[in-house]
């Protein structure tokens, strides 16, 4: 007797649905995307219990016939997947004709559909239609999932708790509504309205309807394409960031995906922005011919394949750095004010239409030996290395400044100093503010290859331990490359005899200890990521740290070299160097301006 058989379609069915259909969420997902296939223009998903009891979609798409309404719960039934070569020209959200069977093997389905000229209600129990009948519903479809996976208990005993499985859907249908601000999606849970989108074709109000005013007034619109990809969306100003990388919102073709390497590429984009544990709220939207793309490479379709991944993370990178690089990005200190619903309405619709016409452009206690450490990266010895002299000043003197000029008036806490100008006031954090002065400069005294040295008056003897003696000696290149001029003495001895000329003068002997460490506790050694570490930690440690008083004419030295950073605005780790009061908020707290 034969062992092997074709499995029944209800038990394939609840097999397919294991993949297909792990929590209420996946349901909600599968329901929205055939609603959107079908051209609906409004969404409306209504749950009971996170959708454990209920999940109800509605529509108002092209609806189905009879015999499509009973085909649908057919596996494999697709309405637009009909050759093989359709799988390399994918323009819908669903195509494998699994997703209505899947979740109708798990539940009791109903599903009222109509067309302009007639409508039929199907009904499905585990798998089973047991009634299909004429129904009187408006064009559009309705489905209704009750008692998910009641037939299958494993199943339903491993579902998170009702606040987890409905921040999961909140988290869905939030992320459909910023990839189609054209239809008008409304999420209710046990009667309490979530989300209720307009369809305007706006995505700046969906994201208002979504993060609320505060953050939406921090997006920065994004736009670029070159020959393989479109994209368009929004990214935050680094002040707004999240703590899970859940707030990278990424689209291909109105397809919500997760891909590792373009989400890494997006953070890297902002590295120096941020701090290394936060990320950045953005929404991106790719367009790109699906010939290029594989999505049939995940059970819920989430993942995907980029045939020219390279030309796509350029184009982000170009596209993100183009902005903060060009944006002023100085916090702002506000009064938080309670608005109405009706206020923030009118707030936020005026906000979108300045943007929309307007696009205006963003915009010594201290020793001399400290004055010295601030101005370390200048200390060239122009007699030795004119050269190098000569890059560093013509490289960072004659930069155009990022920020308007300001002028200091004290300091408080021996660490915040406080400068004017007509705009307002501004408070900077010193260390961190020298901390991105130094980082900067380091990171091009790196860039420049020039092994220029200068002699040590009294070399310096440096004693390591056995392992980390072997780890540095097999690097000497690394030693040489930067400029060093160095000997062997004795056991696990090294003699400096010569240090790079952008080593500062004064710490002398703690920067090439650092830089020894660095050498024998880094496994990557690549140019780029090796010379930031080089330059972080160096800036770091040779700054002006908290509680170190300085004078006036220090202030002044440092505000001027941080308006000419690259990035003024946080220091290497992501920590603002400045934050501002408009000189309107200030009056408004004194009551000398009407609010």
């Amino acid at each position: 007797m034969s062992k092997i058989k074709i499995m029944g379609e209800v038990l394939a069915n609840q097999i397919a649905a294991g993949e297909v259909i792990e929590k209420c969420m996946n349901v909600v997902k599968e329901l929205v995307e055939n609603a959107i296939d079908a051209q609906s223009t409004e969404i409306k998903i209504e749950l009971e219990d996170a959708g454990v009891k209920k999940i109800c979609v509605t529509d108002n798409g092209v609806g189905m016939d009879k015999n499509d309404a009973s085909l649908a719960f057919s596996r494999h039934a697709t309405s637009k997947l009909l050759k093989e070569e359709d799988l390399f020209q994918i323009h819908s959200l669903g195509f494998r004709g699994e997703a209505l069977p899947s979740i109708a093997s798990v539940s009791k389905t109903e599903l009222k559909t109509a067309t302009e000229k007639e409508g039929w209600y199907v009904l499905v129990e585990a798998g089973e239609i047991k009634e299909i009948s004429p129904s009187d519903l408006r064009r559009g479809t309705k489905v209704t999932v009750k008692n998910l996976f009641y037939n299958t208990p494993v199943r339903l005993k491993y579902l998170k708790n009702l606040y987890t499985e409905l921040a999961n859907t909140v988290d869905y249908v939030n992320k459909m509504a910023l990839s189609y601000p054209n239809i008008r999606f409304t999420l209710i849970n046990n009667d309490k309205t979530l989300l209720q989108t307009d369809g305007t074709d706006n995505l700046l109000k969906v994201i208002h309807n979504i993060y609320g005013l505060g953050v939406t007034k921090k997006m920065i619109p994004i736009e670029g394409e070159n020959d393989d990809y479109h994209i368009s969306g929004y990214i935050s100003y680094p002040e707004i960031v999240k703590s899970t990388r859940n707030s990278l919102t990424t689209f291909v073709n109105g397809r919500i995906i997760k891909n590792n390497e373009l989400n890494k590429t997006i953070i890297d984009t902002y590295h120096t922005y941020i701090a290394s544990d936060k990320y950045p709220i953005v929404i991106l939207n790719i367009e790109v011919d699906p010939t290029l793309i594989d999505i049939n490479i995940h059970p819920t379709k989430m993942d995907i394949k980029f045939s020219k991944m390279e030309s796509l993370k350029n184009l982000v990178i170009e596209q993100i750095k183009s902005k903060l690089t060009k944006l002023t990005l100085i916090p702002e200190i506000k009064r938080e004010e309670v608005l109405t619903k009706e206020e923030e309405t009118i707030l936020i619709n005026n906000y979108i239409k300045n943007q929309e016409v307007e696009k205006k452009p963003q915009q010594e206690v201290l020793k001399n030996e400290q004055i010295q450490q601030l101005d370390l990266e200048y200390e060239v010895r122009e007699e030795e290395t004119p050269y190098a002299k000569e890059k560093l000043e013509q490289t960072i003197e004659e930069k155009e400044a990022r920020i308007k000029k300001m002028f200091p008036v004290g300091l408080v806490h021996g660490t915040y100093i406080i400068a004017e100008n007509e705009d307002g006031m501004y408070m900077i954090d010193q260390h961190a503010a020298n901390e991105r002065i130094n980082y900067e400069r380091y990171l091009i005294a790196l860039g420049t290859h020039d092994r220029s040295a200068m002699d040590m008056l009294f070399p310096l003897t440096i004693e390591l331990p056995a392992n980390e003696f072997i780890i540095l000696k097999e690097h000497f290149d690394i030693l040489d490359n930067l400029g060093f001029i160095y000997e062997e003495f004795g056991l696990n001895t090294l003699i400096i005899r010569s240090i790079p000329v952008w080593i500062p003068e004064n710490k002398k002997e703690e920067a090439v200890r650092k830089i020894i460490d660095i050498i024998t506790s880094t496994e990557d050694f690549s140019s780029i990521k090796f010379s930031e570490k080089i330059a972080i930690t160096l800036a770091c440690k040779m700054s002006i740290k908290a509680n170190d008083h300085i004078e006036l004419e220090t202030m002044e030295l440092l505000l001027e070299r941080l308006r000419k950073c690259d990035n003024p605005f946080t220091c290497p780790h992501g920590r603002p160097t400045i934050i501002t009061y408009s000189k309107y908020e200030l009056e408004k707290m004194f009551k000398r301006a009407a609010e």
